[in-house]
């Protein structure tokens, strides 16, 4: 979907931003990074680049729908289309330090980017990228006379918050790629309050999407609907992840009929997937081709254990015929596990 082979950072600025609710301020460079040091140019390139795994796109948004009105969308254009970068990236720094205005978000280091030819999706364009850190390092640091002291620093390989902007799709927002490793404060106020963007409707979106649906109808309506006991549920969400694994096209009947089977569950599944986009405002396709990235991600919470008090762990990855439930007549419950060979 994107590629930085070819990628190289142009220019950079940096400056410290503060908590606003303690009134801590900010402090900016007069001018941008000197990247006349090859040394410092790369080592700044593979921090803005190393960071961006992730193939699931945003685009700038507003409350009314009117990109105007978006203050990052604004930076955005202008420094793509009329230049000035280190001024841009001082508003930028502005903005970011008027909407720090709660007493948990932490004060840091703001690093922002130009990178020229990216490739996204086999065009290549430009990009701004924009990184946030709060957490410093300690380094040891040894003189010419062996002696040792420590300084605190950033340390390229970790990163607190990011977003890559390609320039592209400008007039749907551009495509915008995030990262955020903090509290739930932290990730409003950086998503939600200072870059105001919504997900893409695209393949990563609707494969995403539609497995939580899944996944939730699975786990909290199905048990209320019908009897269903644990075992039936995590092969339904075996199952789910192995349809999406194999096919690389999704069709909703054929994932209802090949899941649930039932015409009452199939039912169930339509209305409870109904309600969900309504309520949640999510936008999927009923046909769409599937993010390959978006399965591992989501396979990763697909929880295939079956958990018994706090002395077994059963493993369910195949055959839901092979377990069997029942109670012993003094009350006691047990699992009847079939198997041919042991490894």
């Amino acid at each position: 979907m994107f590629d930085f082979t070819d990628a190289f950072l142009q220019q950079a600025s940096i400056h410290k931003i503060g908590n606003k609710a303690d009134d801590e301020g900010t402090q900016l460079s007069a001018d941008a990074l000197d990247l006349e040091s090859m040394d410092l140019r790369m080592l700044l390139q593979r921090f803005f680049l190393s960071h961006f795994k992730t193939e699931e796109y945003y685009s700038f948004n507003f409350t009314e729908d009117d990109l105007a009105l978006n203050p990052m969308y604004n930076y955005a254009k202008r420094m793509f289309n009329d230049g000035d970068f280190h001024a841009k990236t001082v508003s930028i720094a502005h903005y970011l330090y008027e909407v720090s205005n709660h007493p948990m978000i932490k004060p840091g280091d703001l690093l922002v980017g130009m990178i020229k030819n990216v490739d996204i999706k086999g065009n290549r364009t430009n990009a701004i990228a924009i990184l946030k850190v709060e957490n410093m390092q300690a380094f040891l640091t040894m003189d010419t006379d062996l002696s040792m002291h420590s300084e605190q620093g950033i340390n390229i390989d970790k990163i607190d918050k990011a977003a890559f902007i390609f320039n592209t799709e400008e007039k749907d927002g551009y495509r915008v790629l995030i990262i955020d490793k903090a509290n739930s404060v932290d990730a409003v106020y950086w998503k939600d309050d200072f870059l105001k963007v919504k997900p893409v409707s695209d393949e990563f979106s609707n494969t995403k999407n539609f497995l939580q649906i899944a996944k939730t109808f699975v786990v909290k309506q199905l048990p209320e609907d019908f009897e269903v006991d644990k075992p039936r549920q995590i092969d339904m969400l075996n199952k789910s992840i192995e349809f999406f694994k194999k096919n690389d096209v999704f069709d909703k009947d054929e994932f209802e009929k090949e899941i649930f089977g039932d015409k009452e569950v199939i039912s169930s599944f339509k209305s409870f997937y109904d309600d969900y986009k309504e309520n949640n405002n999510v936008e999927i396709q009923d046909n769409f081709e599937i993010s390959n990235q978006a399965v591992k991600k989501q396979a990763k919470i697909f929880k295939s254990v079956l958990k018994l008090d706090k002395n077994f762990h059963i493993y369910i990855h195949g055959d839901r015929k092979l377990i069997e439930k029942g109670t012993e007549p003094d009350g006691r419950k047990f699992y009847k596990i079939y198997y041919s060979g042991e490894e």
